[in-house]
């Protein structure tokens, strides 16, 4: 979807980032040694699940952030269980509120990554690799490269004498890959510590280049995530000998409720952030898709317009809640009759929408009889409101990154710890630096990579986008 919106360029009612540049935000020679430095030396740190290295990460950035010339009392390392967070404060003049202190603004991002097989890889992913301008190796695009630029950025700022109007928060997280349970300690015992009044998260949003020239085409500000939820489906009977089959059938029954399942809808649903991602779609998509983009991003009570949506796969789940079977189990032997079996329904729920009203309505589709009970606590969240001061500084940042290149908002189908900070009241937005190429997007895979150019290109987005907030 990404490459479909970018050929929007200037023709599509989006806000478009100005021209102008800011010389005064493109990093010196040092910042940008630095930035490298920092980043080669955390994707060394084999930071995955059961490694118990992401305290490492956060002792290293500590130390650099006090090397930096803050405070003791302003850097934190919160220990986890066998990973950590890291929490840095730098204070402001608090000059910025017209007569009130301004609550601040947080930037957070995760230190912890997925693990990675080294024999999978054709180079070591526990190492920078520069080569043929890519910069390789896990947690380049996800998201190492994005702790490595905000740590960058506040040593930068620290060093020039930059006096922010309000206080800025670094906050990394350490398990985000797994159970985000260090961001859950963040927001919830450690509040005093971040009580920010809206965060940006560089774990999210971001920009597309393009695929023949590398080109920035567009920039995405995420405002939203669907949340994952999985739901246990199980079918109960007193089983029997397999040569006296028997009406009732736990097998048979699973079957007829995963039918149930599988014709229902969940009703419409939108905000702000897929109104704005449907309206840019409509003006580079083909055919009756893209009308119905168009005519739902101007009324998304038609439900023609949402029929038509829903009939393709990449885009049903913008528009509603979805379920889905994904595994089965049943039965104990083959030569009797199955006294249970059970289906897992994972389910992607669109923000506002509980994960108790999704169990409610997949209770009431399968029947009293059949039992409906969820595999994990689901981190639900609303949408972040569209903050006016969030997306006029954003466009000033890529303004001075990558001039003329459209900002658009959309709804993420992943999750983050951005999930985690709206859920605990806090305003989230996806507005990570790096632009990546669809065909170069190998988080999570073999051989992660990003570009070298986006990389720096990092140093000047923050720079500017600090600075608007709160310069």
């Amino acid at each position: 979807m990404r490459v479909l919106l970018a050929a929007a360029a200037l023709s599509m009612s989006v806000t478009v980032a100005g021209a102008a540049t800011d010389a005064a935000a493109a990093p010196s020679d040092a910042v940008r040694a630095q930035a490298r430095e920092i980043f080669a030396h955390i994707i060394a740190i084999e930071s995955s699940i059961g490694k118990g290295k992401v305290p490492l990460v956060a002792k290293y950035l500590a130390e650099r952030f006090k090397a930096g010339g803050f405070p003791d009392g302003d850097i934190h390392i919160l220990p986890l269980g066998e990973t950590a967070s890291l929490v840095v404060r730098y204070r402001g003049n608090g000059s910025g509120g017209n007569g009130r202190r301004e609550k601040p603004i947080a930037l957070i991002a995760h230190m912890d990554v997925v693990t990675a097989k080294r024999s999978d890889w054709q180079r070591d992913p526990y190492r920078l690799i520069e080569e043929k301008g890519l910069f390789y190796g896990r947690g380049t695009s996800d998201v190492k490269q994005e702790v490595a630029l905000l740590t960058a950025t506040f040593l930068r700022l620290k060093a020039e004498g930059f006096v922010p109007t309000r206080d800025l928060i670094i906050a990394f997280s350490g398990d985000e890959e797994t159970e985000q349970a260090t961001a859950r300690d963040i927001v919830t015992k450690h509040r005093d510590l971040m009580d920010a009044e809206f965060a940006l998260n560089g774990d999210g949003g971001g920009g597309v280049l393009s695929e023949d020239t590398a080109k920035a085409l567009i920039f995405y500000v995420q405002g939203a995530e669907k949340s994952s939820a999985q739901y246990l489906v199980t079918t109960r009977n007193p089983g029997g000998h397999s040569s006296q089959p028997r009406p009732d059938n736990a097998i048979y029954e699973l079957a007829d409720a995963l039918k149930a399942v599988q014709g229902y809808q969940f009703p419409v649903k939108w905000n702000e952030w897929t109104i704005g991602d449907f309206k840019a779609a409509s003006h580079v998509t083909q055919g009756p898709i893209g009308e119905a983009m168009a005519q739902f991003a101007a009324d998304p009570g038609n439900a023609a317009a949402a029929a038509e949506i829903s009939k393709t796969p990449a885009h049903i789940g913008r528009i509603r809640t979805t379920c889905v079977a994904t595994m089965l189990s049943g039965g104990h032997a083959e030569n009797a009759l199955p006294q249970s079996a059970t289906a897992t329904i994972n389910c992607r729920i669109f923000p506002g929408t509980s994960a108790a009203d999704v169990q409610k309505t997949l209770q009431g589709l399968v029947g009293p009889k059949v039992e409906v009970k969820q595999g994990y606590d689901a981190l639900v969240s609303d949408a972040s409101p569209m903050r006016a001061d969030v997306m006029k500084a954003v466009e000033k940042a890529v303004a001075a990154s990558d001039p003329g290149t459209p900002v658009v908002p959309t709804q993420a189908a992943y999750a983050t710890d951005g999930a985690v900070y709206r859920n605990a009241g806090i305003p989230t937005y996806g507005a990570g630096s790096v632009f990546i190429m669809d065909s170069e997007e190998f988080a999570h895979g073999l051989n992660e990579r990003i570009r070298v150019k986006e990389f720096y290109k990092g140093l000047t987005y923050w720079d500017v986008l600090i600075k608007a907030l709160a310069g």
